[in-house]
């Protein structure tokens, strides 16, 4: 009888709902499944639905990014893309309850409309029409390696009445910190020690937001939305910094960091029916203030000896407004059009100071501290698709953008850009599970304001200068994509790409003796991507599934100091990730491993390597008392390995082709094991 019990309970333990598979429902290839497949996940939330979607990796878009079709990430909600950028597209899922979802839809980009053009993949959230409130309840406890525990935790709420929407959502996040390790300054080529610094940073990033939205929806083409939010951030770093350098007297350096972010947006659109289609108004305002200050003391014995403190204040705004008509059925095409206006500004202001061996404060000028940045953009665009045969599809795009931008202030330029920026794509149904897409497309790389600016980087020791002058990159990128479907609803993907690129924007010496990010050459990258998604239940392993991703990203360009190719700064060649997970009926576990190779920045004296903690390995078990509750315990860094990173410094500069000294710095945040709980309503 013991025996019977244990074998009942196992089969208990083991027994999960037969998945459901996807199918292709119209000659468009968009894939389908249902809600019911990711019951056996039992998702919290619209995001959790998205991330068991076999074979998709969601892309989460820059706020940074200026305008509104180009920050677009590739998900919408209901065939329609949400009007926010500050609510990145993983928040906006967070928000809504996985009991409303009804369906999942994934297809080729241009299916969902121009600002997807360029996307392999887009999903779309298809939403329950069920009326009431319903909504999430999330609350989690982190604890660091020296025993702290930090709580946090968010709720959101969705209300259907009618036609109309209604969601709101308030989250605060107790993001903390600490990580020790040390730094080591050699001379070279003896490898004799220089100093030695044993470092322990305590870093407090507290966070909050609140939003809210109201949609409605009275037909395809009748529709409104409004939302707004209010995000906080107040970034706090205290490093202990016990130096002791060989011959000479130890000190006990501190540095500090506090940072002061806030952010408002406002946005909405408007739709109605138009010459057969949907005539569609968009329109967003944001506003970003920032105050951040960083204090660096050298000290013996807590007596000020010398250092640096900084100041920067800023405040950036933009303004957008984009009108586009949609028309899914002109003749065999399915076509959209508009246009789309932004002004754009960053106003900044940078104070740097010395301190002395007496503790005297001194300013020192920066090129370009204290700048205005303002950018007048328009974009045209026209996007048209059709199905050529029953399996091969085929989608048209050309964007015109005309931008005009100034730098006033500690500089002054002028000038005028124009690009035409066309996209063709193929898609092919193969038959059989098989399925292939081609695409080339012109893109044109957006500038960072901040690029412009002046700054000291206290922590490194070193200043980024502005520059005035930089232009953006400009590309042509061509992408090859086979993917298979294997085991029911798993995925096979294999990517290769060709990029070519003119003024390629990395580093470069500016007059003043510093340098700062400008334009190189032509450039090329050369890309091959596999991912996997793989259920092995037909394997004997019940509930199992396996995922990764295998990247290579082989950059070139010609150094200006060397005169030889080298890779991009930034560039890390190769990217892996391996995912293991098993639902056990109310349980589930997993693990994972992810990892890259060491990547460089190249700057005027100096090769700053980045070498990640290999493999960054994390794993979690889960337990779902009812339907509407999960709890998780997961570990984050479960090897306990550190990240390195290695300074080569060049005296005068980097065509010296020896360096003269190294700095080896090692940190390590140790193992981070966290305790979440959701819970779902209505």
């Amino acid at each position: 009888m013991r025996l019977v019990s244990i074998a009942v309970l196992a089969a208990a333990l083991t027994s999960t709902a037969a998945p459901v598979a996807a199918q292709t429902v119209d000659a468009s290839g968009r894939t389908v499944y249902d809600a019911a497949f990711f019951q056996r996940f039992q998702p919290a939330n619209a995001l959790e639905v998205v991330r068991r979607v076999p074979g998709f990796t969601l892309e989460l878009s820059e706020e940074e990014v200026r305008g509104f079709g180009q920050a677009a990430g590739n998900v919408v909600i209901n065939g329609q893309r949400p009007s926010s950028k500050s609510d990145t597209i993983d928040v906006v899922l967070a928000r809504i309850p996985a009991s409303r979802v009804a369906r999942v839809e994934i297809g080729s980009g241009t299916l969902f409309g121009a600002e997807y053009s360029g996307k392999a993949q887009v999903v779309n959230l298809v939403l329950t029409g069920e009326g009431g409130l319903a909504g999430t309840v999330t609350g989690s406890v982190k604890r660091q390696y020296d025993g702290r525990l930090l709580p946090e935790g968010s709720v959101s709420t969705l209300l259907r009445d009618g036609n109309s929407t209604y969601n709101a959502s308030i989250g605060v996040n107790n993001n903390q910190t600490s990580e020790e390790g040390f730094d080591r300054l050699r001379a070279l080529p003896s490898g004799e020690l220089i100093e030695y610094r044993r470092k322990i940073n305590t870093i407090a990033d507290p966070n909050a937001f609140v939003s809210g939205s109201w949609d409605y929806k009275a037909s395809q083409f009748e529709t409104a939305r409004f939302n707004a939010r209010y995000a906080f951030d107040r970034f706090r770093l205290s490093q202990a910094n016990d130096v002791f350098p060989v011959g000479g007297i130890a000190r006990d350096d501190r540095l500090t960091q506090r940072f002061h972010f806030d952010e408002w947006e406002v946005g909405g659109d408007v739709q109605r029916p138009f010459m057969g289609g949907g005539i569609k108004l968009i329109g967003l305002a944001s506003r970003r203030d920032r105050n951040d200050r960083d204090l660096s003391l050298l000290r013996v014995r807590s007596a000020v000896i010398g250092g640096f403190e900084q100041q920067v204040r800023s405040q950036r705004d933009e303004a957008v407004l984009r009108g586009l008509w949609t028309r899914p059925d002109l003749g065999a095409w399915s076509v959209e059009t508009g246009i789309e206006g932004a002004l754009n500004r960053l106003r900044s202001k940078v104070d740097l100071f010395a301190f002395d061996d007496t503790g005297t404060r001194a300013r020192i000028d920066l090129p370009v501290d204290d700048a205005t940045v303002t950018e007048y953009r328009a974009e045209g665009f026209a996007n048209a698709s059709r199905a050529l045969t029953s399996k091969l599809r085929m989608d048209l795009a050309l964007n015109y953008e005309i931008s005009r931008l100034t730098v006033s202030g500690d500089a002054s330029a002028k000038r005028s850009l124009q690009f035409f920026k066309p996209r063709a794509n193929f898609d092919w149904r193969i038959g059989d599970g098989w399925r292939a897409q081609a695409s080339i497309a012109r893109t044109v790389a957006q500038l960072r304001f901040e690029d412009f600016i002046s700054a000291a980087e206290l922590s490194n020791e070193r200043v980024n200068g502005g520059n005035a002058e930089l232009l953006p990159q400009r590309s042509w990128e061509g992408l090859a994509t086979i993917e298979k479907q294997v085991l029911g609803d798993g995925q096979i993907k294999i990517e290769l790409g060709y990029t070519r690129t003119a003024l390629v924007q990395d580093r470069v010496p500016t007059p003043e003796g510093f340098d700062a990010p400008g334009n190189l050459g032509n450039g090329t990258s050369k890309i091959a991507r596999a991912t996997f998604d793989l259920p092995v239940t037909k394997l004997g392993i019940k509930g199992g599934r396996i995922s990764g991703r295998l990247s290579y990203v082989d950059t070139s360009v010609r150094d200006p100091y060397t005169g030889r190719n080298r890779a991009y700064s930034g560039n890390s060649p190769f990217v892996y990730a391996l995912n293991w997970r098993q639902d056990l009926g109310r349980f589930a576990w997993g693990f994972g491993f992810e990892g890259q190779d060491p990547f460089t920045t190249f700057r005027l004296n100096e090769l700053d390597t980045l070498v990640p903690s290999n493999p960054y390995i994390t794993a979690f078990a889960e337990y779902r008392p009812t339907r509407s509750t999960t709890v998780t315990l997961a570990v984050d860094n479960l090897g306990n390995f550190s990240s390195r990173r290695e300074r080569l410094f060049f005296t005068p500069d980097r065509r010296t082709p020896e360096p003269f000294r190294v700095e080896d710095r090692v940190r390590n945040q140790h193992i981070l094991p966290y305790l979440t709980i959701k819970h779902n309503f209505g």
